[in-house]
């Protein structure tokens, strides 16, 4: 499933092609929302923005589209009227005079009132966007000593969409292995400075995603894998998809377990489980 950096990538790219211009073609093809999105022909795109994984369009008409991609999900944005042909399902398509911008596949379309956005039952659910300027590692460190997170597993805690949104599998795996945390401990368990790293973490490896578009492991690292032809597939991640590779850090094995039918990789080395009175160990990892 696309994570909260890959949507806000996504959300980049429409905003290029849309905001500002006038629809001169829609077509939702889901028939509950035909008749509603005839509204939107000649309408103007005001904005384009994400919130965790949902991305949402403004039109100036009072209107707001709202997409979750889930696991199939994907928008594609191509020059003139044209749609990609290719076998996927076609959910909405929406041109300018220059551009269309097509989703694909994606399970969950509404259109919505614009000033009840915040009432949609997955929106209002949701904990402060990780890829936000306001969302500061202050407040993420807050948020972990929280009743409703403290008692939680981090393996469960960093895919609720409650806590911080935007985050996912692979995030998950590495954000804990940068932070040098197992990932049955919960934030009640911690100390005060993995608490801190935790919540540096969760920003730093986020944001990094979105910039690098999917590089969670270290930019001078990956940079030198590339260079001596590593593929991208090998270097993107710092633990995520790793099994049985060197560890970054220490070259032990990365292992893989299951939780909830997915899989969450770590280093036993580097992130052991934590014993009463004693601080996790944390990877050395360049900055």
């Amino acid at each position: 499933m696309p994570e909260g950096p890959e949507i806000r990538r996504a959300a980049d790219d429409l905003a290029r092609v849309l905001t500002g211009r006038r629809l001169i073609h829609v077509d939702y093809r889901i028939p509950r929302l035909a008749r509603k999105a005839r509204s939107l022909r000649a309408a103007k795109v005001t904005r384009v923005y994400t919130r965790g994984k949902a991305l949402l369009i403004d039109f100036d008409n009072g209107l707001t589209h709202y997409s979750h991609n889930q696991l199939y999900g994907e928008w594609e944005v191509t020059a003139g009227a044209r749609t990609q042909d290719d076998g996927r399902t076609v959910r909405v398509v929406l041109a300018t005079a220059s551009h269309t911008a097509t989703l694909y596949s994606a399970t969950q379309v509404e259109l919505l009132d614009t000033g009840k956005v915040d009432r949609h039952p997955y929106v209002a659910k949701l904990g402060p966007d990780v890829l936000d300027s306001s969302t500061t590692a202050a407040m993420v460190r807050t948020r972990l000593a929280d009743p409703r997170f403290a008692n939680r597993s981090l393996a469960s805690l960093l895919l609720d969409q409650r806590f911080i949104a935007g985050l996912g599998n692979y995030l998950r795996s590495d954000i804990l292995f940068a932070a040098g945390l197992p990932s049955g401990a919960r934030p009640r368990d911690l100390d005060p400075a993995q608490r801190t790293r935790l919540a540096h973490e969760i920003r730093k490896i986020a944001r990094q995603s979105y910039r690098t578009g999917g590089v969670t492991n270290d930019p001078a690292r990956a940079r030198a894998s590339a260079r001596s032809g590593v593929a991208y597939a090998d270097y993107r991640f710092l633990a995520y998809g790793r099994e049985g590779s060197p560890c970054w850090t220490c070259g032990t094995s990365i292992e893989r377990d299951d939780t909830g039918g997915r899989g969450l990789f770590h280093c036993p080395s580097c992130q052991p489980p934590l014993k009463r009175g004693s601080r996790a160990k944390t990877p050395i990892i360049a900055q």
